[in-house]
């Protein structure tokens, strides 16, 4: 008789068991950017005006946004994958970044950035050419 009464109870567990279907994450309207571009560096925007803060101690230009969320503006120099010297200006959130490299045979150029170690960046520009970089 207990075994009649089991049954029913262990087939509602099982159905109640199924995954409700989950509704496909949102995006959150948000200030911050979601990938940093080369022109980033060349305009603050209002928002970022209001945080707009400067340390001489530290490395960076310039920093802006809260806390958890900053953009870095710094000046870098390096070499590239022929040996070359460039130096450049770029904006960094969190281990990735963009910005604008120069030498003194090529004009503005483009380039991504990541971070490989303190103060050492990694760049590739649009051709696929890598950079190494340092802060200055």
């Amino acid at each position: 008789m207990l075994k009649n009464y089991l049954l029913p109870f262990f087939l509602l567990a099982i159905v109640s068991c199924e995954k409700a279907a989950v509704p496909p994450p949102q995006k959150i309207n948000t200030f911050y950017k979601e990938v940093i571009t080369a022109d980033d560096r060349k305009t603050i925007t209002p928002e970022e005006a209001k945080t707009y803060h400067v340390d001489n101690i530290y490395q960076y230009k310039y920093r802006t946004g809260n806390s958890g969320h900053y953009e870095y503006n710094y000046d870098v120099k390096g070499i590239n994958c022929t040996g070359d010297s460039v130096f450049g200006n770029i904006n960094v959130s969190g281990k990735y970044g963009a910005g604008i490299l120069r030498n003194d045979s090529i004009a503005d150029l483009e380039i991504n950035t990541e971070w490989v170690a303190f103060g050492k960046l990694k760049g590739n520009d649009k051709k696929g050419n890598e950079y190494e970089l340092i802060v200055k």
